[in-house]
């Protein structure tokens, strides 16, 4: 199974529903908190040109936030994405 990282916050229900997406398939993830380290921000702004959380990465392909997560589990196509 392939890497998934979320940068998330403790405060965010996009946030949470996304992890609870993941769990759900018993899908381990890296949460990088953006909460109390701006750097840690700063840096997921710089990989994906947004500011939002969550913004989600399955291997080395950047997802987009919880939106994005769920339209790919309603089109079946996130299964494929973390086998690889």
């Amino acid at each position: 199974m392939t890497t998934v990282t979320i940068y998330s916050s403790d405060y965010c229900p996009f946030c949470v529903r996304a992890k609870q997406l993941l769990a759900s398939k018993n899908v381990a993830f890296n949460e990088i908190c953006v909460d109390t380290e701006r750097k840690l921000r700063q840096e997921m702004t710089e990989k994906c040109g947004r500011t939002s959380v969550p913004q989600i990465w399955i291997g080395e392909q950047h997802i987009g936030g919880c939106d994005e997560l769920y339209a790919l589990e309603r089109e079946q196509k996130l299964d494929t994405l973390l086998a690889q």
